[in-house]
């Protein structure tokens, strides 16, 4: 076999520049393929699991009968580039945080706002397990039971005034704790938003477990959003701030990348990422591709939240 030195490579020898842009559409192709991609977890690593400390939970009525993600699958295949921009660095790497002790501000344009510990800030709400469909920005889909309760019900809670039209959500900022906020990929901390009517959507949870058990590092812990009818990076991790305000907040990736995360971002079949086709996503474990589903599939719920709007002008 012929191997060149470096110096006798010609431009024709090198990947095209297309077909290096599409380079994550490929690899995340390829755990769907040989079905998804599991970690082999050392000692420390397997503390990012979780504890398995049990959750109780009523069973909701907003749930999809479909069949959830192996656990396995959802704790091992992750994005939360805090730990590192590959898939499996997650749950690899979480074992750094440590979600107790742990504060969540609340401030704003609320009347009842504060810093609280965040065992007694959930302390008053009822848990319920939501089984939800959840799609990424990337193509990939999964079925999650997620535990929390609606966002909604802390919102009436700390009273909004007149001025509160949107909320602004911030990921914890410690390099010690989350090594992959030291990497320049995004403008830390990692912020989120969503408008008022969106964040007292019925459908709109504030999550603190999944599959029966407290949340585990690598998926958000102690404590995310989870919007079900948006890409998947609009439901932000380890939340620590929770600001009410009355303009649209920038958000991380919008930031990062205003052509291709709008701050909508809803799962959108018509509506393409630059890079690639929305139309089709592959469900985590399967190799077949599905049709991606307005909203995700809860247009019944959210649609009237969007009337009159140009979606792909705020995608």
């Amino acid at each position: 076999m012929l191997v060149r030195r470096a110096p006798d490579l010609k431009w024709r020898d090198v990947t095209p520049e297309p077909l290096y842009l599409r380079r994550r559409e490929f690899l995340t192709a390829v755990p769907f393929a040989l079905g998804a991609a599991r970690a082999v977890l050392s000692g420390d690593e397997a503390l990012a699991q979780g504890s398995g400390e049990k959750l109780e939970a009523a069973k909701s009525q907003y749930s999809t009968t479909e069949t959830p993600t192996p656990f396995k699958d959802v704790t091992t295949y992750n994005n939360f580039y805090e730990f590192g921009t590959d898939k499996g660095d997650p749950a690899r790497n979480a074992n750094t945080l440590r979600p107790r002790p742990w504060t969540v501000t609340i401030d704003g344009a609320v009347t009842k706002g504060g810093k609280f510990a965040i065992d007694d800030l959930l302390k008053p709400y009822k848990l319920e397990e939501r089984i939800y469909r959840h799609r990424c920005v990337e193509g990939w889909s999964i079925v999650v039971p997620w535990i929390g309760f609606p966002l909604g019900d802390l919102v009436k809670a700390v009273e909004p005034t007149e001025k509160a039209k949107f909320i602004e959500f911030t990921t914890l900022m410690d390099q010690r704790q989350m090594p992959g906020e030291r990497s320049p990929v995004l403008d830390w901390p990692y912020s989120e938003g969503l408008r008022l009517d969106e964040a007292k959507n019925p459908l709109t949870i504030l999550c603190v477990g999944l599959y029966g058990q407290v949340l585990p590092n690598q998926n958000g812990a102690p404590f995310r959003l989870v919007v079900p009818w948006k890409y998947g990076f609009k439901s932000i991790k380890s939340i620590v701030r929770i600001r009410f305000v009355e303009h649209q907040p920038a958000t991380a990736w919008n930031k990062s990348a205003p052509n291709e995360y709008g701050f909508y971002s809803n799962v959108n079949p018509n509506v393409d990422h630059p890079r690639w086709s929305q139309a089709k996503e592959r469900r985590l474990g399967e190799f077949t591709k599905r049709p991606t589903l307005m909203f995700n599939g809860y247009g019944d719920q959210v649609a009237s939240m969007y009337t009159g709007m140009d979606l792909k002008k705020y995608y």
